[in-house]
């Protein structure tokens, strides 16, 4: 007997619908599965048979075909074995039910319970969205499907509870939706802005960051702060929307990366090794993953030692940068990831590490700083829209009293209150933040009188800005204004932006 039941497959972020067929005929004992599956997909035929057998249901000594459509796209991971399983169970006459507006995902074990799935969150965004109401998960997939609100969740333990309910003997309560709010959680950070002493300048240009999404570029002497300060930045980041979060949840999801979460209320930061490769913080494989660049997305992507980076490595960030963004293309597919983090870069000024400072000798010879300093190229850095100079911090500051310094908590709620109104400048769009502006978009948001405008006109040449540098200072102006409540950019805030530039010779 023919049976069809529906399952999906992942393509980049999102669920694509794949209808599962079995078909049992006359012949000698096989089972096979055709429609490109990969390895772990073939081995589900070993989990399906054992998961059968566990649970008293019978496996005919004939011959199963299990198809896989469309049988063009390429089938992976383990989420198949459940809808298999009940295919077999239709297929041969064991089991009688409308399928029409069922989909099942998960994977098995051998003795027939359900297993925790990875990319089960797009996969039933994508039941809403083809109107399946019914959708059967794992049990400790259960709170990540229960996010979205329009379907009914059947949180599973085994095969046996699945089999129970599709005949009617005792059917699985229904998992309750979750709405965001619940999930959302206020947790206290490792660190905290007051634990960094001194760096007033620093701390003011990271809250500017933060507030519009804008990278960052630390750069000082060893011990003056700089990884306190990245380390820092959770404690003042703005809270994930509820769309923001099911982005960042996908990617994670996907990534096998979730774990006990479940959902991602928080923005994620993200603090890869300078030996990473390629593949890591960009994302690829043969069947392409994400990326610390995607798993950035929405949050932090901290680069401490950045001119230790591959050169290569680094150059890689160029696209990501810019277009918020990662296309990977494979022979058989082209994938796109998000990317729209902000990025933290961290670095001395030399390999020693003193060059510039006041209170030690650097110990490195010019032709030694010119080198390090190359490793990192003009066109990376001209994508980075704030650069700071941490200096050596004076012992008077480091002796300060905490209760004399600005914590995080305060910085928060200023950042907060920025981010609203970027939400309600945005709310007809699908940016999120200031640095995410295109050029149409800077000249409808930024309003700017003539007298700064002459401002801008002379730094254009006093500072050799490039067209995308010029653009940068101008998102970055409008975040100090959004800071300051200001409605327009004004003379004060096109200052401060400026003095965010790297320094150039010459400029008074």
């Amino acid at each position: 007997m023919f049976a069809k039941v529906y399952s999906s497959a992942l393509v980049g972020l999102d669920g694509v619908l794949v209808e599962v067929e079995t078909d049992i005929l006359s012949g000698l004992p096989s089972f096979t599965v055709v429609g490109l599956p990969d390895k772990a997909v073939e081995e589900s035929k070993e989990r399906v048979r054992s998961a059968l057998k566990n649970i008293s249901a019978d496996l005919p000594a004939k011959r199963i075909t299990v198809n896989l459509a469309p049988g063009d796209l390429p089938k992976e991971g383990p989420s198949f074995d459940l809808p298999i399983a009940v295919s077999i169970l239709v297929s041969s006459e064991q089991l009688k039910a409308d399928f029409s507006n069922k989909i099942f995902l998960g994977e098995l074990s051998l003795d027939g319970s359900l297993r925790y799935t990875n990319g089960i969150l797009p996969m039933a965004l994508l039941a809403r969205e083809k109107k399946i109401m019914d959708v059967f998960v794992p049990f400790d997939n259960s709170i990540e499907a229960s996010v979205v609100k329009g379907i009914n969740v059947y949180p599973a333990k085994n095969l046996k509870e699945i089999f129970l309910h599709l005949s009617g003997q005792k059917e699985i309560e229904k998992a309750l939706h979750i709405p965001y709010s619940t999930l959302q959680e206020e947790d206290e950070t490792e660190y905290d802005m007051r634990d960094v002493k001194g760096q007033e300048f620093a701390k003011r240009a990271i809250e500017v960051a933060v507030a519009g999404g804008h990278n960052i570029l630390l750069k000082g002497p060893p011990g003056a702060g700089k990884t306190l300060l990245a380390k820092s930045i959770p404690s003042i980041l703005p809270a994930l929307s509820f769309e923001e979060a099911l982005e960042v949840t996908k990617i994670y999801s996907i990534s096998g990366v979730l774990g006990k979460n479940s959902f991602i209320t928080k923005r994620p930061f993200r603090n890869p090794h300078h030996t990473t490769s390629h593949i890591g913080l960009i994302g690829g494989s043969a069947y392409p993953k994400p990326g610390e660049v995607s798993l950035a997305h929405r949050g932090v992507l901290f680069l401490d030692e950045f001119p230790e980076f591959p050169r290569h490595v680094l150059e890689a960030l160029r696209q990501p940068l810019e277009d918020g963004y990662v296309i990977i293309s494979r022979a058989r597919q082209r994938i796109r990831f998000p990317s729209q983090f902000i990025l933290v870069a961290a670095l001395n000024p030399c390999p020693c590490g003193f060059f510039g400072d006041a209170l030690n000798e650097c110990k490195c010879t010019s032709s030694q700083v010119l080198r390090y300093q190359k490793k990192i190229s003009g066109p990376l850095l001209d994508r980075i829209d704030i650069h700071i100079d941490v200096p050596a911090v004076k012992s008077s500051k480091i002796t300060q009293e905490e209760t004399a310094v600005e914590g995080s908590k305060i910085i928060k709620k200023r950042v907060a209150k920025a981010k609203s109104r970027q939400d309600f400048r945005f709310k007809n769009k699908s940016i999120f933040a200031n640095s995410e502006m295109t050029i149409r978009d800077i000249k409808k948001f930024c309003q700017i009188d003539d007298d700064v405008k002459a401002i801008l006109k002379e730094a254009l040449t006093r500072l050799s800005l490039s067209a995308r540098a010029y653009y940068k200072v101008v998102k970055v102006a409008r975040t100090i204004a959004d800071l300051d409540n200001s409605d327009k950019i004004k003379r004060q805030h096109v200052l401060e932006s400026l003095q965010y530039r790297p320094k150039r010779e010459g400029f008074v």
